[in-house]
């Protein structure tokens, strides 16, 4: 069964928002609002970009560059575990036929 939203309250560039959520998301919901205050406000003290909605553009495509990178470098580190796990995989496979071998 899922879960009741509620109504939170959160806060960004001095604007106060209301966003439903699941209470299990609620904390969720208050860093990523302050994640983001956070990043708007670096955009807005380099001066160079002016109007919140041209300052919320390039805090989110700043925040989903960041992500996608992330989720990149994810991807790669999981690909090579998978290969060092198949490494070892082989040299078990490889010592254990080679004991097999010596006990006949």
């Amino acid at each position: 069964m899922s879960e009741q939203s509620t109504s939170v309250q959160v806060k960004i560039m001095d604007k106060e928002y209301r966003v439903n959520c699941p209470p299990s998301d609620q904390e969720a919901l208050i860093k990523s609002a302050s994640y983001l205050d956070e990043n708007m406000r670096n955009i807005k003290g380099r001066g160079n970009i002016h109007g919140v909605e041209k300052i919320a553009v390039m805090a989110a495509l700043n925040i989903t560059h960041d992500m996608l990178r992330k989720n990149r470098l994810i991807n790669e580190t999981r690909h090579s575990t998978a290969q060092q796990v198949q490494g070892i995989e082989t040299k078990i496979d490889s010592a254990i036929a080679h004991s097999r071998q010596l006990e006949i």
